[in-house]
């Protein structure tokens, strides 16, 4: 994003934290014997499980139904599962005690604008409730449009385009507002940047702009802008775009027609501004009102699911995924999502189903059939991954720098299916696309080490990786490890223990940790260590080898599966 629209993010971003984070205190329960339902909402609350902490304040407020406490708690549970009316009720109520909230006001303003009432929404912020500052001027201003008085609604778009540090906010929506009445030539004016300097907008605006170029029969002018701004990217929204420009079809503009979708359009860029900076609850609250005006908001549903994901409500994360339809261009991306979440969920085999039928209706798609080789291989279905990724590499007629990933990962499913050399060859591709890739130095060092060979080669890949990625307690794991081949026991002492603190409950770093401990005549320590492992869920066929070395110890052990021994210690090196 360019500088204008950079500062404007910032600093509505900055605006809506300080508003999130000021927001009063409610008072405390005033019913004795309702502290049950109450904390159990709380505690529902806190585990981002809204559909419950919603049915936990409904119980509660049946004993103290003007309780503020309980309100402004209903008001956010309802807005985060998307049941904007119950919301918005709670919001009224909540208002009545005298109380102010951001939520409660988010709530209201949503079902009022999704019933036309305009008037009840700029009455309700006339009156001292509040979004909060800068988003109550784009309320307003929509609100005066939706209530068909437009002078009044360009005069409320110039003033915050007249506002430092958000004026692109109000160009932006003051184009929208001029495109929704039909002024396509004065939303031009405002997006090419001829009206007031140049404009940059993110990926919608750049959508929105497209189709206005196509309404004012400009096609040949939309296509280069899109091809200025997103290149040669396989993005299917964008080549749809293109395919209907180039054939001349008229683009509608249906990026904001109506007063209430163009306040779906501030909740989402709200939603946007304060993704990855605000907590995610938060964030919802905005996702949720927008997609309530406008359901067919892709990028809505998308982040909303994304947010959902994030706080482990994947139930509720799928049902947003599959609320795209198979005709949006976007739909393989929403399938992917909802794949992903439900195996997050622990329904591996659901997951693998959705993948797969998407991949008979869109399997030209490369990021379909990545989907699928990656859920496979996350399934250890080896065999069938590997078919799945064959088909992915082939569909690339010239592999670059991008693709070393899917290298990489073919390379894991030989590794896993004992096809070592096969393995390397893939491994050896992904380095030859990206030479300092940390996991694919780390894992092919690392097989080196575990199988014995080419030890000194090893040992400057995963030197390499750990220059790279210094915090990675399995990229030091490695190294220790290999220093540990190489029989330099004392070399593997302080980063083995560094990867230990990295990766305090991993079970195979704990089991090297106590192997390098014995290995150094720390036999105790080493017991110890092994005992921590065991109880860290290895494999059975790790666990097994960790209790025969408990039993009698890890030179026996190595006899017995015939390997060599370890060199002799050096005491004087020691310090045991």
């Amino acid at each position: 994003m360019p500088v204008l629209f950079l500062r404007s993010f910032s600093c509505l971003k900055d605006a809506l934290l300080i508003s999130a984070l000021s927001l009063p205190v409610a008072p405390a329960l005033a019913q004795e014997g309702n502290s049950g339902p109450y904390l159990a909402a709380i505690v529902a609350g806190a585990e981002s499980d809204y559909a419950a902490a919603a049915a936990w304040y409904a119980r509660a407020m049946l004993r103290d139904p003007t309780n503020p406490t309980l309100l402004t708690g209903a008001v956010v549970a309802n807005l985060s599962i998307g049941e904007i009316g119950l919301a918005a009720e709670a919001g009224g109520r909540l208002i009545a005690t005298g109380s102010k909230s951001q939520p409660a006001t988010l709530a209201l303003v949503t079902d009022a604008a999704k019933a036309g009432n305009y008037d009840a929404i700029l009455t309700a912020l006339a009156q001292g409730q509040t979004a909060g500052a800068l988003v109550d001027q784009l309320i307003i201003a929509w609100s005066e449009l939706g209530a068909g008085r437009m002078s009044e609604a360009l005069a409320g778009f110039d003033r915050l385009a007249k506002t430092q540090g958000v004026e692109a906010f109000g160009l932006y929506h003051k184009a929208l507002a001029l495109a929704s009445a039909g002024d396509f030539e004065g939303a031009d004016d405002i997006l090419s940047g001829r009206a007031n300097g140049p404009l940059s907008v993110m990926r919608r605006g750049v959508i929105a702009h497209v189709q206005i170029l196509s309404q004012l029969e400009r096609n040949a002018d939309a296509i280069a802008l899109l091809d200025s701004t997103f290149g040669t990217s396989q993005d299917p929204q964008i080549a749809d775009l293109k395919r209907r420009l180039a054939a001349g079809e008229p683009i509608p503009f249906d990026v904001a027609r109506t007063a209430s979708e163009g306040l779906a359009e501030v909740f989402f860029s709200l939603a946007t501004a304060l993704n990855g900076e605000a907590e995610n609850g938060f964030t919802l609250l905005y996702t949720r009102a927008a997609t309530h005006l406008r359901p067919d908001h892709t990028e809505a549903i998308l982040l909303t699911a994304g947010l959902l994901e994030l706080q482990g409500q994947f139930d509720m994360a799928t049902a947003a995924y599959a609320l795209i339809p198979p005709t949006d261009p976007v739909f393989h991306v929403a399938e992917i999502g909802r794949a992903d979440a439900t195996f997050a969920a622990g329904r591996q085999e659901a997951s693998l189903e959705i993948l797969q039928g998407l991949t008979r209706s869109h399997g030209h798609i490369l990021a379909v059939q990545i989907s699928l080789a990656d859920g496979l291989r996350r399934a250890e279905k080896f065999d069938e991954a590997l078919k799945v990724y064959d088909t992915a590499i082939a569909m690339i007629p010239t592999p670059d720098a991008s693709n070393w990933g899917l290298f990489y990962a073919r390379g894991i499913c030989h590794e896993r299916q004992n096809d070592f050399a096969s393995a390397e060859a893939d491994m050896r591709k992904a380095l030859e696309l990206q030479p300092d890739q940390p996991q694919v130095l780390n894992y092919l060092g690392y097989s080196f080490v575990d199988r014995g060979e080419n030890l000194d080669e090893a040992l400057g890949m995963i030197q390499r990786a750990v220059a790279a990625e210094p915090g990675s307690g399995y990229i030091i794991d490695s190294l220790a490890w290999a220093y540990f081949r190489l029989g330099r026991y004392q070399d593997a002492l302080q980063p083995m223990e560094q990867a230990s603190l990295l990766e305090p409950v991993d079970p195979v770093v704990t089991d090297h940790l106590g192997d390098v401990y014995w290995s150094v005549g720390r036999t105790r320590e080493a017991e110890f260590q092994w005992s921590r492992a065991l109880s860290f869920k290895p494999t059975e066929k790790d666990a097994a080898r960790i209790r025969a070395k408990l039993e009698k110890g890890l030179d026996a052990v190595l006899a017995d599966e015939g390997a060599a021994p370890l060199k002799p210690i050096d005491a004087a090196a020691n310090d045991n």
